[in-house]
């Protein structure tokens, strides 16, 4: 028994050596101001960035991690490419637009990725009375496409696209966030909102807590989706039990992205990268889907390449 755990002691000592080991060969910690431009409040990006600059801030001594609330993916990336913002959220199909400088970008953002955290998922909400069964059914009515500068706006217009609707002409379109929309529908303001986000979005779970609402199903437009705008969107659907649905909704899901641009220091990017997998807990507190980070998948950033300080972590985690 005696040899055993002598042994025993020898397997932790050797294991704590060598974790030592391996923590010295890390970059020195990044000081200064990382700021994190994150998305509409009551949105998953908000709740996810918040919880992320925090643990920033508690990680990372001598630095500083102000939040920045903004209008969404397209508004990031700008932010990061003209060196406003440190670190941003972003949707994967809104980052393959400003990496080959389309509209509505005039030229290519740098930026590259850190991590994919988790799928957003597209969400038009509506009235739970509304007529409103399919996308098709807008045509007419007063609908909020997201705000100014968000992915959300993109996607949605896609979507109405697709249908063979125009925002300028078929739908009267309002430029609300996701809290904008959420008060504008439950005062009868507007008829119907679009969203990207996670699961739950906090903007809608408040709402439906005193307006009866649905979501509308997206079967019909996804495959005209993927055929004309490309392969970063997956038909997925919506849980029953997210917000009380009497079934599982059909929708469309896109990734999101961790970015940051490609002269960002290595060791900043090491760092930013690594935190965010050391903090998980941490950050799954601030919005349950963190759940979802996986250093597995984190990795598959197409149509980003991954910053080398990011690749670094990756390599030196690796079982």
């Amino acid at each position: 028994m005696r040899v055993a755990r002598l042994l025993a002691a020898a397997v932790a000592l050797m294991t704590a050596l060598l974790t030592a080991c391996a923590g010295s060969d890390a970059p020195p910690r990044p000081t200064g101001e990382i700021s994190v431009a994150t998305g509409n409040r009551g949105g998953v990006y908000a709740a996810y960035g918040a919880g992320y600059a925090e643990l920033l801030d508690q990680q990372l001594p001598g630095a500083t991690a102000p939040v920045l609330y903004t209008g969404g993916s397209v508004d990031n990336l700008r932010r990061v490419g003209a060196g406003e913002a440190r670190v941003a959220f972003t949707l994967a199909d809104s980052a393959a637009d400003a990496v080959a400088g389309r509209a509505p970008f005039g030229a290519p953002v740098p930026v590259v990725a850190l991590a994919a955290l988790y799928d957003n998922y597209v969400q038009l909400v509506v009235p739970a009375d509304s007529p409103v069964r399919s996308v098709t059914d807008l045509q007419g009515r007063r609908v909020s496409l997201g705000a100014v500068g968000s992915g959300t706006a993109v996607i949605a217009e896609r979507i109405l696209d697709v249908a063979g609707l125009s925002p300028d002409g078929d739908v009267d379109a309002e430029r609300l966030d996701v809290r904008a929309s959420a008060s504008a529908l439950a005062e009868g303001r507007i008829d119907a909102f679009f969203w990207s986000g996670g699961l739950p979005t906090a903007a809608i779970t408040e709402l439906r807590q005193n307006t009866p609402i649905r979501l509308v199903d997206l079967g019909n437009v996804v495959g005209a989706l993927t055929r004309s705008y490309g392969e970063l969107y997956t038909e997925t659907t919506v849980p029953a039990v997210v917000y009380g649905e009497q079934s599982a909704v059909t929708t469309v899901s896109v990734p999101n992205f961790l970015v940051v641009r490609p002269d960002m220091p290595k060791a900043e990017a090491y760092w930013l990268t690594r935190l965010l997998f050391d903090g998980q807990q941490e950050l799954i507190r601030a919005h349950p889907e963190a759940r979802r980070l996986d250093r597995r998948t984190a990795i598959a950033t197409y149509p980003l390449e991954l910053h080398p300080g990011a690749e670094q972590w990756y390599r030196e985690s690796h079982p």
